[in-house]
């Protein structure tokens, strides 16, 4: 006669396998779901490769390169680069790891020509209006900028030295009520 205690180190293993397997699922991280104009962005700031890419990933990739990453890192040099090499257009028997130049768009052409006609006329950016040369001062952007831990140690020295003057200044006051 078979009793439940039998069927049950069959089943055990089982339950124990899918436990495991759901412990498992919950443990492994699941892929990054990055778009593949930002995983050519992430690519270039990382000093990889850039080959590879269609040409409407290079253009993606381009339309979704920011303002700052444009500006301080070579990537939108460097995803044109890939992209001229990509349409067959090499690098023209250069040596390997020398850029080639490669010719503006329409609109940083327009972008150039605007900057020299301007010259150092104010500019509006943003609403806000940017004179070359110029640097506005503002203590409290100066103070905010400052680091909390930074901010809380001046704080805190300032206080320190209020004590002490306080403590100079009832000595004193002591000392003349004793004259």
């Amino acid at each position: 006669m078979r009793t439940a205690r039998q069927d049950s180190p069959r089943a055990l293993p089982a339950a124990l396998l899918a436990a495991l397997l759901s412990v498992l699922a919950l443990i492994v991280p699941a892929p990054a779901s990055a778009g593949i104009g930002e995983t050519i962005i992430l690519r270039c700031t990382h000093g990889e490769s850039l080959a590879g890419f269609s040409q409407a990933a290079y253009s993606q990739a381009l339309s979704e390169l920011s303002a700052t990453s444009e500006e301080y890192t070579g990537c939108a040099a460097l995803i044109r680069q890939a992209q001229l090499a990509a349409a067959g257009g090499g690098t023209g028997g250069q040596a390997a790891g020398v850029p080639t130049l490669l010719a503006a768009t329409p609109v940083e052409q327009r972008a150039i020509a605007r900057a020299l006609h301007a010259g150092g006329a104010p500019v509006s950016v943003g609403g806000a209006v940017i004179r070359p040369g110029v640097v506005p001062v503002n203590v409290s952007s100066a103070i905010s900028a400052l680091p909390t831990p930074l901010l809380v140690l001046v704080v805190l020295l300032i206080a320190f030295i209020a004590v002490i003057a306080a403590g100079g200044l009832r000595d004193r006051v002591r000392a003349r009520r004793t004259d």
